[in-house]
């Protein structure tokens, strides 16, 4: 039992030196239990700084965090050790000795506060909405990064990528199967997050595995992961890379340890602010983390930004790091794709989209108040990735007034400013084209099609295979074409298609009725004959006409969807509006119709009052 020590050296009357109220019981061996919660402390820190991996960093709040923690470690030990738990006349003494550790916490807690409200948008509106430079172009067709893709010149066809992360998903983990040949069947899955890269002038998606649990990360983790997974965007062809033999990835993300990337790369730098790393491949095949540092720009915590970025050899571990020019300027480093994340950039655009007007104006009035759009994309352009997103109004969710692109690599940014859908509409106006096929579409990519912005997406069944394409006209998402088939033959058929609907809808109907060219891609092999003559019936009463659609356009008129229907072997259109005939809108070029309509002598387009699926 420890004896029981009281100062009674503060005499017992007064306030102050010599008042009796500041007599308290001290612990017997209080020295040494202050030794011991000091020694306690320095463990607790390591261990904490091990697992929580805070960069030693003002800018950082996890510094503070980490700092705060120590300090609570420290009080935990005095207040274990001094037995008040058992003794609570021990209490005025506990309360001296965690003084200090309260005094930090709060200092750190005002720190905090006082670095957020110095940082906070509020007070700094001005600098986060100068944080991202955009070079803004008045029309697409002014536009010097998105160039006019022809789908019958392969070389444009092979920029385009006709999958999504689940696609390729599910195309990669059908290459796991190679693992057999080294024995590692059934240990390794794919880590599920894909980076899109240019790999010799092709996109590609590439990913590394993880252990299958921790069970298999045990077996396995003193040789590592075998290789990693690359999918062809355009030729969805997958392969899994194996390294050579000897060679494993030993530093990743889905490590433990000191293996694990972050801690790997926390130990090297340990004042540095990490991005997340992503896992990319060089010109020659060679696996590489690609890892920004991170600077705060504005105040203590706000306006995060690249400065740097490292590079790691997954196998060896080995560091190297490069600024920002070098990666510009040097033509050895131009393989590496993304220095800047997505969620960075999108980020950093809604900063200049919110608050270029004033923090005010972001919440009151709104005057050129612009965020993105749900979604995004990558478009492979002069060997770089760009981030591709729409960008609306924060008063409209319904329409796109622009388009935001930025090089990952340089964070060169463009907006360029078109009216039109929003990705989603889009997206559903493709599903409804083939809605008998129950076919989801994949978020669009934006091309250049006749000069036209143009939403291009995959159609995907229920196991994420590409069972056919789509396009979509941004300006007025009534023009659709879609093709069912997954070769190159098929998205330069959907083109044709598509390229055919662009011509209609510039040309005057009411003057030039003189249809494509080009036979429509989806129009039966044998002809059906009408049942009723395709010739224009003389004028009189209304009348009805049976046949094949062989051509279908969808202008806008007057804000109005207006579809012209010709039926196969005539020269006719019959011409209702979307609003008179609702059912006209899931109607396709190869189906039956029964058109009820006024004959007028010598008229080359006929008002229709119906038009029904026969």
């Amino acid at each position: 039992m420890n004896p029981i020590k009281v100062d009674f050296t503060s005499g017992g009357s007064g306030k102050g030196k010599g008042s009796g109220q500041d007599a308290y019981l001290v612990p017997g061996k209080a020295g040494l239990k202050t030794v011991i919660s000091i020694i306690g402390t320095v463990i607790g820190a390591c261990i904490t700084y091990y697992f929580l991996l805070p960069p030693l960093n003002p800018k950082s709040m996890l510094f503070y965090l980490f700092l705060g923690i120590i300090a609570l470690i420290f009080a935990a030990f005095q207040i274990v050790l001094s037995g008040i738990l058992r003794k609570p006349e021990y209490k005025s003494y506990v309360k001296k000795r965690v003084f200090i550790p309260g005094i930090i916490i709060v200092a750190l807690l005002l720190i905090v506060g006082i670095g957020y409200l110095i940082s906070s948008v509020v007070f700094r509106a001005g600098s986060y909405s100068q944080i991202i430079d955009v070079k803004e172009i008045a029309q697409f067709e002014e536009n010097d990064v998105i160039q006019e893709v022809n789908f019958n010149n392969r070389a444009d066809r092979d920029k385009v990528p006709v999958l999504d992360d689940a696609a390729a998903e599910a195309l990669a983990r059908r290459t796991l199967g190679v693992l057999g040949e080294r024995g590692l069947e059934s240990q390794f899955e794919l880590t599920g997050k894909f980076t899109q890269i240019n790999y010799n002038n092709n996109p590609y998606r590439v990913t590394t595995l993880s252990y299958g649990d921790i069970f298999k990360w045990f077996k396995n983790t003193n040789a590592g992961i075998p290789g990693y997974v690359m999918v062809n965007m355009v030729t969805r062809e997958a392969e899994f890379k194996l390294l050579p033999e000897g060679k494993y990835i030993r530093y990743s993300t889905e490590e433990h340890f000191n293996h694990h990337l972050l801690r790997h790369l926390r130990f090297e730098h340990p004042t540095y602010i990490y991005g997340d790393p992503h896992f990319e491949v060089d010109e020659a095949g060679n696996p590489q983390w690609v890892c920004p540092v991170l600077d705060k720009t504005i105040g203590i915590f706000g306006g995060r930004d690249v400065k740097s970025v490292i590079l790691v050899d997954p196998v060896t571990g080995a560091c190297r790091e490069y600024s920002l020019k070098e990666i510009q300027k040097d033509p050895d480093l131009q393989w590496i794709d993304s220095v800047y994340s997505s969620e960075l950039l999108v980020e950093q655009y809604n900063y200049k989209g919110k608050y270029s007007g004033g923090f005010i104006n972001s919440l009151l009035g709104q005057k050129g108040v612009r965020v993105v759009t749900e979604g995004y994309n990558y478009l492979a352009i002069d060997d770089d990735v760009y981030l591709y997103t729409g960008v609306t109004s924060v008063s409209e969710d319904q329409a796109i007034i622009g388009f935001l692109l930025v090089n990952m690599r340089t964070k060169d940014a463009r907006f360029i400013k078109v009216n039109g859908a929003k990705e989603i509409s889009a997206a559903s106006s493709a599903e409804g084209k083939v809605q008998n096929y129950g076919y989801k579409a994949t978020f669009p990519i934006l091309l250049n099609i006749q000069g036209e912005p143009t939403y291009f997406m995959s159609l995907k069944d229920s196991s994420d295979t590409v069972k056919g394409y789509a396009m979509v006209n941004v300006k007025n998402y009534q023009i659709v074409a879609t093709r069912i088939g997954y070769s190159s033959a098929d998205i330069a058929e959907c083109s044709k298609d598509y390229a055919n609907q662009i011509k209609a809808e510039r040309s005057n109907i009411g003057e030039d009725v003189t249809p494509p060219d080009d036979t429509p891609t989806d129009q039966p092999t044998e002809p059906v004959t009408p049942t009723e003559p395709t010739t224009a019936a003389p004028a009189g009463d209304e009348t009805t006409v049976s046949g094949v659609i062989s051509d279908i356009r969808t202008p806008v008129m007057d804000g109005e969807s207006v579809y012209f229907i010709q039926l196969e072997a005539s020269d006719l259109y019959y011409t209702i509006s979307a609003k008179d005939a609702p059912n006209v809108v899931i109607l396709n070029v190869g189906d039956s119709v029964t058109i009820t309509y006024t004959p007028l002598e010598g008229a080359a387009i006929l008002a229709a009052t119906a038009v029904e699926p026969a």
